[in-house]
């Protein structure tokens, strides 16, 4: 009987891992770098495509709005990096500040905050038999506890202490790359009619691709993706051209 029940857990074992192995599934896991990436080159791409068309519009040399959108792409990577700096940081202060006032909430009041996972287990239709060793246990290990109550109470996933020089350095180069894009046909074509031309259809090409790039990492329909980035970018560089039009004839 022994022999025969241990088989057949073995066999309950080996039936669950075949059928975790057919299942795959299929989250959006992509990470906070590809977050930044997407952030940077999108703004990158669309700025500085906007700008360019502006001052060909305004009938600029090739030279000024090559000039002149190198320095809006140092200036704004600059300014992007600064930003995703400064957010990581608040993240990461608020995360610390919240551990320490849960630490001496649990040490000041457990009962309190024994109660709390109580009542956080139950929203998951766990009742007082299923639950309450739980407790027991989280109670016996202060630091699963405390790391317990951040996750579940607050919501807050400890960060990465290098997180705010990473998200910085990535959103600056991201800009720096999407923003050379439409800068790149001034470099090489001297009039800036022609250069314009060539810059439109290069940049949105460029943001076709990354609009369906992005759609495959965030769980969004690729070519839907494709089209609404395109739109935006499109939009933003023609209301630009047209103002600088506008400004001129008057």
């Amino acid at each position: 009987m022994v022999l025969n029940g241990g088989k057949q857990h073995v066999q309950d074992e080996e039936k669950q891992r075949l059928l975790l192995d057919d299942h795959k599934e299929k989250h959006f896991t992509a990470s906070e770098v590809v977050r930044d990436i997407i952030i940077g080159v999108s703004d990158g791409l669309t700025v500085p495509f906007a700008l360019a068309a502006g001052l060909s519009g305004a009938n600029a040399s090739s030279a000024l709005v090559l000039t002149a959108g190198l320095a809006e792409v140092a200036a704004g990577a600059i300014s992007m990096g600064l930003g995703g700096y400064l957010a990581a940081k608040s993240e990461a202060d608020h995360y610390y500040r919240e551990l320490q006032r849960e630490q001496d909430e649990i040490d000041t009041v457990p009962d309190v905050e024994a109660a709390e996972i109580a009542d956080i287990l139950s929203e998951y239709g766990l009742g007082p038999e299923e639950y309450g060793p739980v407790v027991t246990s989280l109670r016996n290990n202060p630091k699963a506890w405390l790391e317990f109550m951040m996750k579940f109470e607050l919501g807050l996933e400890k960060p990465d202490p290098r997180r705010a020089l990473t998200s910085a350095a990535t959103i600056a180069l991201s800009y720096v790359a999407g923003g050379l894009v439409p800068l790149l046909p001034y470099v090489f074509v001297p009039k800036a009619g022609r250069a314009m031309a060539v810059s439109v259809a290069v940049t949105l090409a460029a943001l076709l691709f990354f609009g369906f790039v992005k759609g495959r990492f965030t769980g969004d329909r690729p070519f839907l993706s494709a089209v609404q980035t395109t739109i935006v970018g499109a939009l933003a560089s023609a209301a630009a051209f047209g103002m600088a039009r506008a400004v001129q004839s008057i």
